[in-house]
């Protein structure tokens, strides 16, 4: 999955964004003077996917992975109501969530923006200004379809008017600041909406940017501001970037000590991927065995004859069945024919919906 950072200047974009891929990103304004975005693949971290390679020991390892594109810097206008346009808006519109770093730290030597530290206007302004981009690509939709309809046939004029209104009613919603991931769509709507890359239709991260000074009260932080803007996929959690770009720079295990020692419980850069894979709605499934142990992501309800294209399209052409086992099972079989034995091997058919975790076996013809 594509993870789209933003967020206001000198929030700690870049910092954030270095944490969570272990880079060395510089800070550079994305779309001014030919700046490209940062862009970084990280590794999905799996406790299950370790114990299944512990068990199996394959000669080779292939985790999920999570691409992070930081917008080094905003496009004119963004956060001033005027908008979002250009090579920006394009960058976003491809992204399957977004991230909102916004800043909680305080720093004399960075001055804010805004003149003062305040995480709920800056989360209230930049969701505003998406609403603004939304806005403005319906706007556009809706000329279209008003000229269109000028010469369109009785047909084609019935399909038009339909979502002349849904789409009026759509940005009427965004005006009164509600999110289009927050509305219900039907499928057809749905279709017509893919084609729009609508920002505020995508699952939102807010990503609170503390200092280490306020890692005592980083929970009741955190609480604070998900009470006032968790929502239907759109969630909160808060992390101190700096502190955690540092630690990603360190060995796992003095990492671990390091970590253990401020009392952070648990990755945060684990949290954002884990929080992202719940706002999308995905899971993994496994396939492993003496070659290769490898962790696949599909969506939440996918039926096997889909999960198996993903590992080749001619598995999904010739789908058989699949031959599954719950992962938490397979480990505790320690083999597969032990499994079959003990009688946790299960044989599914074309309307088996994958459960995240599952270790698969796909049977197809060629």
């Amino acid at each position: 999955m594509d993870l789209g950072i933003i967020g206001l200047a000198k929030s700690g974009k870049t910092t954030v964004f270095n944490a969570l891929t272990h880079g060395h990103a510089e800070t550079a304004a994305f779309g001014r003077g030919g700046a490209e975005p940062n862009v970084g693949m990280v590794k999905v971290p799996d406790p299950r996917m370790d114990q299944l390679v512990t068990l199996d020991q394959p000669k080779r390892i292939t985790p999920a992975e999570v691409r992070y594109v930081e917008m080094g810097g905003t496009s004119e206008g963004f956060s001033k109501g005027e908008g979002i346009g250009g090579a920006f808006l394009n960058a976003l519109g491809k992204m399957d969530a977004l991230i909102h770093v916004v800043r909680a730290f305080s720093d004399p030597s960075i001055p804010h923006v805004q003149g003062s530290v305040d995480p709920a206007r800056d989360i209230a302004a930049v969701n505003l200004e998406l609403a603004f981009s939304d806005a403005a690509i319906i706007e556009r939709r809706l000329e279209r379809i008003a000229t269109s309809l000028k010469a369109a046939k009785p047909a084609e004029r019935e399909a038009a008017a339909y979502e002349q209104q849904w789409l009026q009613d759509l940005k009427s919603r965004l005006e009164d600041g509600v999110p289009a991931r927050e509305l219900q769509f039907s499928e057809a709507q749905q279709r017509s909406l893919a084609n729009y890359s609508l920002l505020t239709a995508k699952p939102l991260l807010i990503v609170i940017n503390i200092g280490e000074e306020q890692l005592a009260e980083v929970d009741e932080l955190e609480r604070s501001l998900q009470d006032q803007f968790r929502r239907p996929q759109t969630d909160v959690l808060a992390l101190c970037g700096k502190l955690e770009m540092d630690l990603a720079q360190m060995a796992p295990d003095e990492a671990e000590e390091f970590r253990t020692a401020l009392g952070i419980k648990q990755s945060n850069l684990g949290r954002v991927i884990q929080t992202s894979y719940r706002l999308l709605g995905l899971i993994s499934f496994f396939t492993t065995g003496p070659d290769e142990t490898r962790a696949w992501t599909v969506r939440q309800n996918t039926l096997a004859p889909q999960a198996a294209g993903k590992i080749h399209t001619d598995m999904e052409k010739g789908f058989i069945r699949a031959e599954v086992v719950p992962w938490e099972q397979y480990v505790t079989c320690g083999s597969w024919s032990e499994a079959r034995k003990h009688g946790y091997l299960r044989v599914e058919g074309k309307n088996y919906l994958v459960q995240d975790g599952d270790v698969l076996v796909i049977l197809f013809s060629r």
